[in-house]
């Protein structure tokens, strides 16, 4: 199956991790993010990131392969 891929668009410099995946609606609250992160269900460039004050700029790619889906951020 191919990997979805969402588009966000920030007016920022950055975004930290768990308030993308809020913003994205891929969590409904911060605290969801914060697990989601910490269980390591969330790829940043590749690699898996439990680091929920991540910060993710434009170019950036998250992935969670759980639901097949990729969030690309742009600016």
């Amino acid at each position: 199956m191919r990997m979805k891929t969402v588009e966000i668009k920030i007016n920022t410099e950055f975004i930290k991790l768990d308030s993308l995946l809020k913003f994205a609606g891929l969590a409904e609250t911060g605290g969801t993010a914060k697990e989601i992160i910490a269980q390591g269900r969330i790829k940043v460039g590749g690699e898996v990131c439990t680091m929920r004050g991540k910060k993710i700029r434009p170019g950036d790619k998250v992935q969670i392969d759980e639901i097949d889906t990729q969030i690309l951020v742009v600016s």
